[in-house]
């Protein structure tokens, strides 16, 4: 990674804290590297307002990029993440991360700070080898964000997935449409009723049902 490219850093800390001063010194060495651009520590006794701003009560708490990270990291770590920065699909690993570490519903706070995740996170639906608590995250997700602008967004990805040979795929494409609230995903699901497969019909029917207020 050139000095160009490499990414900053933000570091929430507190006295007391037994791990800030290893990630700290940690971050500090990859700066002086040149694998970060900029480090910013911040004790947030002294400026809540930042940790507030983050939706933070843990520390230590770390930004890589637009990567948030919580909990002690090894040097190692760091330079996984610095390295993912860099890569297509950082966002989509992290994304998985959060999921795996049981954070969906900070994957959401994630997402609306960073809008243009969304296709890693339809990506991420039509993968085979993403893994099962990543697809319970997406859903998770789905239903908090069901009805914005931010899960409207996906719309035109879902109407991809609903060509999709993949049963399962096709499935959740009917669901998820429904969940975007939009008017745009009646003709879609209608058409959807007359699929090969059974739960695709139904759960497509349950969608329409949503979008028309009960009344299919």
């Amino acid at each position: 990674m050139s000095e160009r490219d490499a990414p900053d850093a933000l570091l929430l800390m507190a006295p007391g804290c037994a791990h800030c001063p290893v990630v700290l010194q940690n971050l500090s060495q990859l700066l002086k590297q040149g694998r970060i651009g900029r480090l910013e520590a911040v004790n947030i006794i002294q400026h809540p307002v930042i940790a507030q701003s983050f939706g933070t009560r843990t520390v230590p708490w770390t930004r890589i990029g637009c990567f948030e990270l919580e909990g002690v990291l090894s040097l190692g770590e760091l330079e996984r993440w610095i390295d993912m920065t860099d890569r297509d699909e950082g966002k989509a690993s992290y994304l998985i991360h959060l999921f795996e570490t049981q954070r969906a519903h900070a994957a959401v706070t994630w997402l609306q700070r960073n809008p243009d995740a969304m296709p890693e996170l339809l990506g991420l639906l039509r993968s085979p080898t993403t893994p099962i608590v990543a697809r319970i995250g997406i859903g998770v997700v789905a239903e908090d964000l069901q009805g914005t602008p931010l899960w409207q967004s996906t719309l035109t990805d879902l109407l991809k997935l609903t060509q999709s040979p993949d049963a399962a795929l096709r499935a959740d494409a009917a669901h998820y449409l429904g969940l975007t609230r939009s008017s745009d995903a009646i003709e879609p699901l209608r058409g959807m009723l007359d699929d090969d497969n059974p739960d695709v019909r139904e759960i497509a029917n349950e969608s329409l049902e949503l979008l028309n207020g009960g009344n299919s």
